[in-house]
């Protein structure tokens, strides 16, 4: 699982936060630091064999960021990996980015425990349609 700060945003505690609830609940996680370019995600997402990856977005960027986090996703063959993320996301947007390929966003106030439940149902469907990263 690949956790990532993109672009000029700088404020990580949420994705750190996050990193440490997915790792306590099993999942290997692969934090990226701060100011991640999509390409730069996706290269990691490559390199690590990643089921996942999750993007943390504060900075009003957040429909450039995943689109084309996406995007790059599938032009590297990665469409069996899940994207997924959340932040300071306005609730009208979340149904663009959702046709855009993110398969879920956790907006503030989200549980950990809510988000490590869907990610191992979706990590464990994924696998188990033969499609796994």
């Amino acid at each position: 699982m690949v956790i990532a700060k993109a672009g000029m945003d700088g404020h990580d505690r949420g994705a750190k936060v996050v990193a440490r609830v997915l790792r306590d609940a099993g999942f290997e996680v692969i934090y990226t630091g701060l100011y991640q370019t999509p390409e730069s995600i996706v290269a990691t997402a490559l390199q690590e064999d990643a089921d996942a990856v999750g993007i943390s977005v504060l900075s009003a960027a957040h429909k450039h960021v995943f689109s084309e986090t996406a995007r790059e996703m599938r032009q590297q063959g990665l469409d069996d990996v899940i994207l997924f993320g959340g932040g300071i996301i306005p609730p009208g947007d979340v149904e663009w980015l959702e046709q855009q390929g993110v398969r879920r966003l956790f907006l503030p106030g989200t549980s950990g425990p809510e988000i490590v439940a869907w990610l191992q149902q979706a990590v464990s469907a994924q696998r188990a349609s033969g499609s796994g990263g």
